[in-house]
């Protein structure tokens, strides 16, 4: 797939994940639009997933695709506040990433969801 190809159908794919964020959290950044693997660019999936990593601001919640690629996320936020927000996403139907790291802009971040609910 062209570049140009997998910017625009991600965009398509991120910006229903950032509407879903935004109606929960009352704010949703988009992140990622696209992927690369095996050195072609791929348009973030389809599927959603939620999970929590932290930032030196805060919690921030997101909404990744199976191979961990962040396409929405709050803004970053207490601990508690976060997990609300990854609840509401969860009971709203969208499941837990279950994998441990995800990928947002160049940087691969554990997953915290399962620390701060203990």
């Amino acid at each position: 797939m062209q570049y140009f190809q997998a910017v625009q159908q991600g965009k398509q794919r991120a910006g229903k994940s950032q509407m879903k964020m935004f109606e929960v959290a009352g704010f949703g950044m988009l992140t990622l639009t696209t992927k690369k693997i095996n050195g072609d660019f791929q348009p973030v999936g389809e599927e959603e997933f939620t999970a929590i990593i932290s930032s030196p601001d805060g919690n921030i919640v997101i909404i990744v695709d199976k191979d961990g690629f962040t396409k929405a996320q709050s803004k970053a936020i207490k601990k508690e506040d976060a997990q609300v927000i990854f609840e509401k996403l969860r009971e709203s139907g969208i499941p837990e990433y279950a994998k441990k790291d995800i990928q947002i802009w160049s940087e691969t971040r554990p997953t915290i969801q399962n620390e701060i609910s203990e």
